[in-house]
């Protein structure tokens, strides 16, 4: 069971390697009908990378990986994004997404030292934006047996300090909130600023418990 364990770490490793080589566009769960999107999210309590394809505009499938730095555990998972609702308005856009998965815990934790567990969470996710304001939330459950078993949310607001054309680079200055009730430092308030040009999307930040937060999406 070890051998298993250092496979997924270095399959995992692999891919946040690959991840911050390429260039990399909207965070948005789903794709154009036939487009791949690789995220690698980097924060002071995780570390996540998440490969997905899109057969269509309202369905994306994809791998993703979770390193948990605190609890010293990962989660690997088949995800499933749906599209449920877009709101198209001549200057705006609103979306809502379910975003699922099913896969393996796995722990070096203390008592969980090589333990493993089946792995399921789900949430919701909403957006909203025009070419100057921004505004999201998101939650998730995670149900893995004795390794994890929490409730998360987060929102963000944001605003352009400058409307560029497009093609441009454009620039986004946000504020983050997480709650994880469940977490002895429970509340994270993340400033951050978005850079976005065509398929690249960068943020990078600091929390208010020290940590950087450093993101890059790829759109192909």
């Amino acid at each position: 069971m070890k051998g298993f364990h250092l496979y997924l770490t270095a399959a995992f490793i692999m891919l946040m390697v690959l991840a911050v080589t390429m260039p990399t566009a909207s965070a948005r769960p789903v794709s154009y009908a036939g487009g791949w999107t690789m995220m690698s999210m980097n924060s002071g309590s995780a570390h996540t990378m998440h490969l997905h394809y899109s057969p269509t505009a309202f369905t994306s499938w994809g791998y993703k990986a979770e390193y948990w730095r605190g609890e010293d555990h990962q989660i690997h998972a088949l995800q499933m994004n749906n599209l449920l609702k877009r709101w198209n308005n001549p200057d705006s856009q609103g979306n809502l997404y379910l975003k699922s998965g099913a896969g393996v815990a796995l722990s070096d934790y203390g008592d969980f030292e090589n333990k493993t567990e089946p792995a399921l969470f789900t949430g919701l996710a909403a957006d909203w934006e025009d070419r100057r304001y921004f505004v999201s939330y998101e939650n998730r459950v995670t149900e893995a047996g004795d390794i994890r078993r929490d409730f998360q949310q987060s929102g963000r607001v944001g605003i352009a300090p400058y409307i560029g054309d497009y093609g441009d680079l454009h620039t986004w200055l946000m504020l983050e909130v997480e709650h994880t009730p469940e977490s002895e430092d429970n509340v994270t308030v993340t400033p951050m600023v978005r850079l976005f040009k065509g398929n690249t999307l960068v943020e990078t930040g600091l929390s208010n418990h020290g940590d950087v937060m450093f993101n890059l999406v790829y759109r192909y």
